[in-house]
């Protein structure tokens, strides 16, 4: 029997090789339009981002090697232009001659896939614009990223594959702006609750967001300079378009094969409606396991599955396909995504009786190194407590928590299946009862009244008006909440109605659940808890103009909000800027904010910082949302690497660098590359464009000064009476001697005025260079910095410096002590040596993964 296959990659490579391995008697073909037959396709946004370092890591197979493991004829370069179902025949194009050819079939397996979609605007082929699905495109996209320096970066699209390229351009150190046409991130895989955390979570770690926005053009004249949104323009110089994907069927038109929205119509055994003709992959429309429901769920996974399903049953097996849960994993910074079964959404659409809990757990021993969180949302049927889906938030393994789901939707598990289930457990790996089963428990106690909840969604949507809310935390955390001290309850409280509407909150959620029991038995009757507490919520009583706590003030601090010592509840805002460079557009949303969430006042910092005045405590969180939606951060304090300041010698007469260039660069790197290092002190840098000294880099704990070293032509000195260089020499070091033209090397500080003032050309070679300082502060002490004995000509070197004096600084340096007192108690000499030496870097690893500086020396 002829088998014909049209397309590789996944459901067609994995169709052919299982066929053969199932009968070997089969001519089983695989024609493809591309080159590469089967490469790791979910493994293109990680070779962008540099984690898989070769392009021939992403290949599979090659043509010839599949062939040869499997046995089935391979032919690249071949498109499908046409199918004949009456007369089984694919007519098919060579892409180099344009020839075509019939090709007879007994059966055909439709397995083309899908290409991502491309948005009808203009300016999409500009160069600079790309398309993230083959391994050329990763490769293009890689490659125009280290060729030209991007520093800016747009991506269309904030399901998977957009969030995926984000994240691995956010790792190469691109500032990038997720655009979606949506009004959440990954639109029908998370309920919107959960969206609006990671995307709080993308914001936080400079990730820009921007919701309910569509690309109307791009923009730029011989490349890519910017996308025009209905949000406004967003400057860049790299865009993605991952705006979801199209299959590629439009060859099947008018062949009588069922589809939908361009998706192939299978039934369980893959099969189309016309005669041996089947279909696997990406560009066909299953079914949904739990609701029968026709499906259409694009992942590499469920196209292995169906393709090897499919080959089973073209060899005779009595087989189906069972459908799809649309599981899916992807990894952000610093927090990882997984989810399967059915959204609360889809659920209640689907007809079920919906309840949920949302149930933040640790992930291990929570005294175990790098023990963190689990955040998980379990969704199932009240009446039958069927499992219907879950969704799982953390930095750690959240595939296990979802592939537990997966197994029990796959057996159609009720809650009380997991009841006493026997997972793993050891301190490095899981905690004594399974966070999975924890989270259960919780949904069960909720379905069966022990449990009085609030969800997230519900407390987001108002639902709390009215209640009031009891604070439940170790101490007291929620400002004008009432405070509960969970160990003193043995009876009534005083100061609580037992009618009471009350709303208890605590850090995860188990004190307030516990407070709840008691307070049952005590006869109050209106209790409810917040389910995922503060951790998931944003947690607000209104109550204006109430004090503070103390580490309700430090949390802040560190985000770089101020207390204003005049009132009781209001802060100071400290916007980042790139060494005091705005735009029009970026000045026009912190004046906005500044009237939006604070008094309308704003006013500049001494390290050229925006800080918007007299912003209530309630609407903090609310302004970083606000600033982070135009690509603004709030910061600039804690024990840490401080935002870069410069003076202007980009466009300064005196200026000898570029110093817009080389701070943006420095603040990208270590501000931001190094904002969760901790270090002793607080840790500035400094940028001079010449000796003049304006922003006084030398009083800074690394300041950089531009230089130009003269190169005297003796032979065309003439030692003029009156000369030039020596009048033109702001600091009197040139000196005419024995009739001849000198500087002193030790005492000229590199201004290079004198260049190009000798009307014989004696002084008209220089080197631009840099001049380092390390040591310096001004404040309460005063230390001037002292410069490095080289004067460095490379900026990489330069950046390199930067790098060492920082991990020396913090593996040095004594906590509570500024950079300068670490220079003086080890010497300038061996902090010298050892900033010109590159064992610093060697020992990078270890030194950022050191537990030290906790708490450092910063007070603001």
């Amino acid at each position: 029997m002829k088998v014909l296959i049209i397309g590789g990659v996944a459901a067609g490579t994995k169709t052919a090789a299982k066929l053969k391995r199932e009968d070997r008697s089969m001519e089983v073909t695989v024609i493809t339009k591309d080159q590469d037959i089967s490469y790791a396709g979910c493994g293109l946004p990680y070779y962008v981002g540099g984690f898989i370092e070769s392009r021939d890591e992403l290949i599979v197979n090659t043509p010839q090697k599949y062939s040869g493991l499997t046995g089935v004829e391979v032919r690249t370069g071949k498109e499908a232009v046409a199918v004949d179902a009456e007369k089984k025949e694919v007519t098919v194009k060579d892409m180099q001659t344009g020839n075509t050819k019939v090709c007879p079939y007994d059966k055909l397996v439709l397995a083309v896939g899908a290409s991502a979609a491309e948005l009808p605007i203009d300016g999409k082929d500009l160069p600079g614009v790309f398309k993230m699905r083959t391994p050329d495109d990763a490769e293009a996209i890689r490659t125009y990223a280290e060729d030209n320096s991007v520093k800016k970066a747009v991506v269309i699209g904030a399901g998977f594959i957009g969030l995926e390229a984000a994240e691995n351009l956010h790792a190469r150190g691109i500032n990038v702006t997720v655009i979606d046409f949506a009004p959440q991130i990954l639109p029908n895989i998370l309920d919107p609750e959960m969206a609006a955390y990671a995307k709080k979570h993308l914001l936080n770690i400079g990730i820009r967001v921007i919701t309910g926005t569509s690309a109307e053009k791009v923009l730029g004249e011989g490349r890519v300079t910017g996308v025009k949104t209905s949000a406004g323009t967003l400057p860049c110089e790299m865009l993605i378009m991952a705006a979801g994907i199209r299959p590629n069927t439009g060859f099947l038109e008018n062949t009588g094969i069922e589809m939908f929205k361009g998706t192939i119509l299978v039934d369980g055994q893959m099969k189309t409606n016309l005669d041996d003709i089947y279909a696997a992959g990406d560009c066909v429309m299953v079914t949904n396991r739990i609701t029968g429901k026709r499906q259409w769920s694009p992942m590499g996974s469920s196209a292995n599955m169906e393709g090897r399903t499919l080959a089973q049953v073209l060899a005779g097996a009595q087989k189906t396909y069972p459908g799809v849960l649309g599981t899916g994993v992807v990894k952000l910074p610093g927090l990882n995504i997984g989810r399967t079964g059915l959204t609360e959404a889809q659920a209640k659409e689907a007809g079920y009786d919906v309840i949920t809990a949302l149930v933040p757990t640790d992930d291990k021993a929570h005294y175990y190194p790098d023990a963190s969180f689990f955040i998980t949302k379990v969704i199932a049927d009240k009446t039958t407590r069927k499992l219907l889906g879950v969704q799982v938030f953390g930095p750690g393994e959240v595939d296990k928590m979802v592939d537990i789901a997966v197994m029990g939707i796959n057996m159609d598990a009720k809650l009380d299946d997991f009841e006493n289930a026997d997972f793993a457990y050891a301190p490095p790996f899981s905690t004594a009862i399974h966070p999975f089963v924890q989270a259960v428990y919780v949904l069960m106690n909720k379905i069966d009244g022990t449990f009085v909840s609030m969800t997230p969604a519900e407390y987001a949507a108002g639902a709390a008006e009215g209640y009031r809310v009891v604070d439940v935390q170790p101490e007291p955390a929620i400002r004008g909440a009432f405070f509960v001290n969970l160990g003193q309850v043995n009876g009534e409280i005083d100061g609580l109605g037992k009618d009471e509407k009350i709303l208890l909150v605590c850090a995860k959620g188990k004190r307030a659940y516990f407070l709840q029991n008691r307070m049952r038995y005590y006869g109050y009757k209106n209790t409810v808890v917040l389910e995922g507490a503060t951790f998931f919520n944003d947690v607000k009583v209104k109550n204006a103009g109430a004090e503070v706590s103390k580490e309700e003030e430090t949390r802040v601090k560190a985000l770089g909000f101020l207390k204003d010592k005049r009132t009781p509840d209001k802060f100071n805002g400290r916007v980042i800027t790139r060494n005091g460079k705005i735009t029009a557009d970026e000045a026009r949303v912190i004046a906005e904010a500044a009237e939006k969430f604070g008094s309308g006042e704003v006013t500049m910092t001494s390290r050229l910082t925006m800080e918007i005045q007299g912003v209530p405590f309630d609407n903090i969180e609310p302004l970083r949302e606000y600033l982070m939606q135009a690509g603004l951060e709030t910061g600039g304090t804690g024990s840490k690497v401080r935002p870069v300041v410069s003076c202007k010698g980009t466009t300064c007469q005196y200026g000898l660098i570029d110093t817009f260039a080389l701070s943006e660069e420095i603040h990208e790197r270590f501000y931001h590359g190094y904002r969760e290092v901790k270090l002793p002190h607080k840790f500035k840098i400094a940028v001079g464009g010449c000796p003049n000294n304006c922003v006084k880099p030398d009083l800074n704990d690394l300041g950089i000064i531009g230089q130009r070293v003269p190169q005297i032509d003796l032979e065309k000195c003439r030692g003029c009476k009156v000369c030039q260089i020596e009048n033109n020499c702001p600091i009197g070091v040139a000196k005419l001697a024995d009739g001849k033209l000198t500087i002193d090397e030790t005492a000229c500080n590199h201004c290079g005025r004198c260049v190009g003032k000798c009307p014989f050309h004696a002084v008209e070679d220089y080197t631009n260079g840099y001049r380092v300082y390390i040591g310096g502060r001004w404040g309460k002490k005063v230390a001037q910095g002292r410069y490095l004995d080289k004067v460095f000509t490379d900026k990489e070197e330069v950046l390199a410096i930067v790098e060492k004096a920082i991990l020396l600084f913090r593996e040095q340096g004594i906590t509570g002590e500024r950079f300068a007192d670490t220079v003086a108690r080890l010497g300038f000499e061996n902090v010298q040596e050892q900033l010109l030496k590159d064992d610093l870097l060697t020992r990078k690893d270890d030194n950022l993964k050191a537990q030290k500086h906790m708490k450092g020396g910063a007070t603001c």
